[in-house]
């Protein structure tokens, strides 16, 4: 026993000493490696006595826990203490003026909210925020959707168990649109509302046109004398705007979407061929946009009377936008950090949008 509490005091010390992993690895191997000094003790117990093996083996077990522990703790603190070095070591002065060649660039989606957002504030949008993770009434119930509504799907939608409630109603999900800010504003807010509602959105899809993670704006008005004109002129004036073009052929088709009745798609002229797509001439068309009039149903799950006040609603993508204006193929390159893309496809910084002083061509491209 002696010569146990001896070797113990030994190991604690060499552990202690131990001044970078490469050492403390090397007091482990000489103390629990297959010839290790406490492996070497556990081998010579079959030749004790029974009472000898039980009270030794239990006591070598102790030590063989103790001396694990140690070295778990030290292995802790030297890495710890490597981080550190290595933080102090690599530091960046940020204060130093950036090299010419590492330059930042805007993502083209943050380029887009810029010019969403400078559109629709010259218009009187106010912009409005909410969380991304959701209940299911803020996210389907107050929207008008059905429980068994496709888009409420396991297989579209992200849902995350609510720890207080085994019942599946309860469960959170990720927002599938940004729709539900429109419900908080309009539980908050008496109108006249005026808001679009930008901010990220999950669905469980991934392909060149669709991903995981994406983008949206959506605008709301709620009014007592608000009209589907309304709706077509304010929409018109923002895609003319938006994609800068003086004259932009439009269309409506009857839609369906359980939030507003009627609804509608609008599709903007094109032209399409193998080549390119160039937006506003030919005899192509292109959907860019769902939106309708304000179902009741959605304005009563608010506290809105429908029969005082009617409104409109619209959704678009940010990231198609930006897919549309600025000739990007792929959805998915949007979310890879690839650096070169970036170069590629990004803006300069301080490159701000702005309808006085202009939208994408206030310094274009950062090609």
């Amino acid at each position: 026993m002696e010569n146990i509490e001896n070797l113990k005091v030994q190991l604690l010390s060499e552990i202690v000493g131990a001044k970078d992993i490469k050492a403390l690895e090397e007091v482990r191997i000489s103390a629990l490696g297959k010839k290790g000094r406490i492996t070497e003790m556990m081998k010579n117990l079959g030749a004790l006595s029974l009472e000898e093996k039980k009270e030794t083996g239990k006591v070598l077990n102790i030590l063989k826990t103790e001396i694990e522990r140690a070295l778990e703790e030290q292995k802790e603190k030297l890495e710890k203490a490597e981080l550190d070095a290595r933080l102090v070591q690599e530091k960046i002065d940020v204060t130093l003026p950036i090299r010419p060649e590492v330059q930042g660039r805007i993502h083209p989606v943050s380029k887009i909210y810029e010019e969403v957002v400078a559109i629709f504030g010259e218009m009187g949008f106010e912009v409005a925020e909410g969380p991304d993770i959701e209940d299911q009434f803020h996210n389907f119930n107050a929207l008008n959707t059905p429980a068994n509504h496709p888009a409420r799907q396991m297989q579209d939608t992200f849902y995350i168990p609510n720890p207080e409630s085994e019942n599946f109603d309860d469960s959170y999900v990720v927002r599938t649109q940004t729709s539900a800010v429109q419900i908080r504003t309009m539980e908050k807010k008496q109108p006249p509302i005026r808001i679009i509602a930008p901010g990220r959105t999950y669905r469980s899809d991934y392909d060149a046109t669709h991903t995981p993670m994406f983008h949206q704006v959506e605008g709301l008005v709620v009014d007592k004398t608000t009209t589907f004109a309304n709706l077509k002129g304010c929409l018109y004036d923002f895609v003319k705007a938006f994609f800068e073009l003086d004259e932009l052929p439009v269309r409506y088709r009857p839609s369906y979407f359980p939030f507003t009745e009627p609804s509608a798609e609008m599709d903007i002229g094109c032209k399409k061929t193998k080549a390119e797509l160039k937006i506003g001439a030919g005899d192509d068309w292109l959907e860019i946009l769902g939106c309708g009039m304000v179902h009741p149903n959605v304005l009563k799950a608010c506290g809105i009377d429908p029969d005082e006040y009617q409104g409109f609603a619209f959704g678009l993508g940010l990231d198609r936008l930006a897919m549309l204006k600025y000739g990007i193929p792929d959805l998915r390159t949007f979310f890879e950090s690839d650096v070169r893309w970036l170069k590629h496809y990004g803006f300069m910084p301080l490159d701000e949008s702005s309808m006085t002083g202009g939208l994408s061509n206030n310094g274009g491209l950062a090609r």
